[in-house]
């Protein structure tokens, strides 16, 4: 298969495996978060911040390494599995024995066990990581879409059952390690491949010189977006994190969908021409274009449904979520601007710009949030909001180089297709404050009728104002 044609397969399998594996997972959150409690989910968002630190730990980056690599052997495959499962034994126990003090730390008791088990995951998905990147890189994304698919049944249908019966909390967390563990048995069981027990000093050197920046700038990252959680958890309650984790979690769902599928074929895309300026920038900005429309305009109806889509799928106890919805909505218009710029400096080999860049990030992010805490969990939403968009540019400031595409041509871009998506916006949220359309007595009606409205304005002016995006999307839906 051609790589034009595998590129071809890949997008339209990652999309099936985006929108059926997330759609489940939505329609799962939705159902567990009207049978449980906002404190049960500000529990496990108290635990993310470890949760996440030992995934990070535990691949080291050498799966990115392997898919940036122009070719691998066996050896390379047999060399990363080794050190992934070394190194998820290791972090599963250093997180075990340190459990009692988050626990302690948040006052939490419960908190010890919580993390011990859901910690497992480490030492799962260490199983599968390996062929993972092998199936990305191959761009062999079928077949991530038919073994990922019933192991996300498995666990959606387990985490419901355990909720109904009343395990509370303990749901969310047998719900991912059910994930997990047959996703992984399923593919060592019924995939002909799989990585030998091989290990090459000399190829690790190579793996883990190109990973650990990436791990380190991921740590960094990963810290930094749970501070918020960390700080809201230990100042506020169990029921405000549990708020904001909601918030947080729906507005990212829908864009990270369109950033996850784009991303996981544009990376090896990308790294295929990342020795040719001319046809990187004209890749690069082609997506960008394409990405922050649609980001833009979802967010900006999310924005304007908001109050309605919480009542309706949440239910009222959800509703305290909605100013920090709206606000994190704005943050994610950006967030393609940011994940594309970082993958300029990946498929250049410039893992160690990536660190310094996100060291940067991290100082001028805390520093906002120190200074917001003082003024309550609204103002640190908005200090995460506002720091998010600058991050965006700051991103594309250092990879704009490699690709001749400076940042004030980004910003000129992105303005332009941004205030498009605004116009549709501020007249729904006009009709929205006359009660247009509240005499329906109706929450989902509303929905419906808003979203309707805006897609009737936003696509003539798309049509007349931003023609080049329909020679885009053509353009990349033929490739």
């Amino acid at each position: 298969m051609g790589f034009v044609k595998a590129a071809k397969s890949g997008v339209v399998w990652t999309f099936a495996q985006q929108f059926s594996v997330q759609a489940i997972n939505f329609g799962v959150q939705i159902v567990l978060a009207r049978l449980l409690m906002p404190s049960d989910f500000g529990l496990i968002a108290m635990i993310t911040i470890f949760v996440a630190i030992g995934q990070s730990l535990s691949d080291s980056g050498m799966s990115t390494s392997l898919i940036r690599n122009s070719e691998n052997s066996e050896r390379d495959y047999g060399t990363v599995f080794i050190t992934n499962l070394a190194i998820s034994f290791i972090v599963y126990i250093i997180v075990y024995l340190v459990a009692p003090l988050a626990a302690r730390f948040y006052d939490q008791p419960v908190l010890t066990e919580l993390l011990r088990l859901y910690a497992v995951v480490f030492l799962i998905t260490a199983f599968s990581a390996v062929q993972l990147a092998k199936f990305s890189k191959e761009l062999k994304f079928k077949i991530q879409f038919t073994y990922q698919l019933p192991s996300t049944i498995i666990g959606t249908v387990t985490g419901i059952l355990l909720a109904y019966q009343g395990y509370g909390v303990w749901s969310l967390v047998w719900l991912n390690i059910a994930q997990n563990f047959s996703f992984a048995l399923i593919l060592w069981l019924f995939h002909s491949w799989k990585p030998k027990f091989i290990f090459d000093k000399s190829l690790f050197s190579g793996h883990f010189n190109f990973g650990y920046k990436l791990t380190l700038s991921s740590l960094i990252n990963t810290v930094y977006l749970n501070l918020y959680k960390i700080i809201i958890g230990k100042q506020f309650s169990a029921t405000s994190v549990g708020f904001f984790t909601q918030a947080d979690s729906l507005r990212q769902f829908p864009i990270n969908q369109l950033s996850i599928v784009l991303n996981k074929v544009t990376f090896p895309l990308f790294a295929s021409i990342s020795n040719d300026t001319k046809k990187l920038r004209k890749a690069y900005v082609s997506a960008m274009r394409l990405v922050l429309s649609l980001s833009a305009a979802m967010m900006l109806m999310l924005i304007v449904i908001a109050k309605p889509l919480f009542l309706t799928v949440f239910g009222e106890k959800w509703l305290p979520s909605v100013p920090y919805f709206q606000i994190l909505c704005v943050a994610s218009i950006f967030l393609p601007i940011g994940t594309y710029n970082l993958n300029i400096l990946k498929v250049k080999g410039r893992s160690d710009l990536f660190l310094k860049v996100e060291i940067i990030k991290k100082i001028i992010g805390v520093t906002s949030l120190v200074i917001a805490i003082p003024f309550g969990i609204k103002a640190m939403v908005w200090s995460l909001c506002i720091t998010n968009i600058f991050f965006a540019y700051l991103n594309g400031f250092f990879s704009g180089k490699f690709i001749e595409y400076g940042v004030l041509n980004q910003l000129k871009s992105s303005f332009h297709v941004v205030l498009l998506a605004i116009i549709p916006a501020m007249v729904c949220y006009y009709l929205q404050l006359e009660n247009f359309y509240t005499w329906y007595h109706s929450s989902w009606l509303e929905i419906i009728l808003l979203c309707t409205t805006y897609v009737i304005l936003y696509l003539p002016l798309i049509w007349f104002f931003n023609p080049e995006l329909f020679k885009d999307l053509k353009t990349i839906l033929k490739r």
